[in-house]
């Protein structure tokens, strides 16, 4: 079995298809995903979505925080709004957070202040924190350190294409990396250096759909059936079979979303 440990399944060019979405991801051996809220006046709909689709097996999980490219237009989340949020049995994560500089340097004070909270929500309840990261590896780095010191957390960088410094540093606290079909793009030689030097315990895998399909589909929608693309392409970093690769990044995902 795969998990896709980040997709948008209420973003419009899923949501119409959603169930069928689902059942072509379970019939490709994908048997968990995690869909993630990017703005908290979403969560509602998100939240009902994943309650519609997650039947017994509790296929559809769901995260939620505002995501940094929205950080200056949001209301301000707060750590009490978050903790609330998360006793939802399918809540599995807080976040998308962290840092765009990329898109909108401009808002950099707002999306700190917001990476910050997130932090804190992550520490008061016990779920992961779901990073993004682009353009802003060391204001990212600084805070995610700056958090752990005070108390320890876990999380996950998501959609990880940054450099290899980040990467040792999310790696030196105990944090997770998770492959998109980035990294299964003829180009992204140095990505897969990177990723290879992680221990294979500390991958996951994901789509972030309906963005990034990996070959043989980049160019068209994403969808979380084709994780298992990216997961065939990259498993021979760590010289294992697609199967075994499969194994070890699902057991990776239950062991950092213990309450999947």
């Amino acid at each position: 079995m795969l998990v896709d440990s980040h997709c948008h399944l209420d973003f419009p060019d899923l949501l119409p298809e959603a169930e069928a979405v689902v059942a072509r991801a379970r019939a490709a051996g994908v048997g968990r995903l995690v869909t993630i809220c990017t703005r908290l006046r979403s969560e509602p709909a998100v939240r009902a979505l994943a309650e519609r689709l997650s039947g017994e097996a509790r296929t559809v999980l769901y995260a939620a925080g505002t995501h940094p490219l929205s950080a200056a237009e949001e209301p301000e989340a707060t750590v009490e709004e978050l903790a609330a949020l998360a006793a939802h049995p399918l809540m599995v994560g807080i976040g998308e957070t962290g840092l765009d500089y990329h898109y909108r340097p401009e808002t950099r004070e707002a999306q700190q202040r917001s990476f910050r909270t997130h932090v804190l929500a992550a520490q008061e309840t016990g779920l992961p924190l779901i990073v993004h990261a682009r353009d802003a590896d060391e204001d990212v780095a600084a805070i995610l350190e700056e958090g752990f010191a005070r108390k320890p957390f876990a999380g996950v960088m998501h959609c990880f294409s940054s450099g290899e410094g980040l990467a040792r540093r999310a790696l030196d606290l105990g944090l997770y990396l998770s492959a998109s079909g980035i990294a299964a793009f003829p180009r992204s030689e140095a990505l897969r250096a990177i990723l290879a030097a992680a221990p294979l315990d500390r991958i996951l895998v994901e789509t972030d759909a309906p963005y990034l399909a990996p070959p043989p589909h980049r160019g068209r929608r994403n969808e979380p059936a084709f994780v298992a693309h990216t997961a065939r392409a990259i498993a021979p970093l760590w010289d294992v079979s697609p199967e075994a690769f499969a194994a070890a990044t699902t057991a990776n995902f239950h062991r950092l979303f213990a309450k999947a």
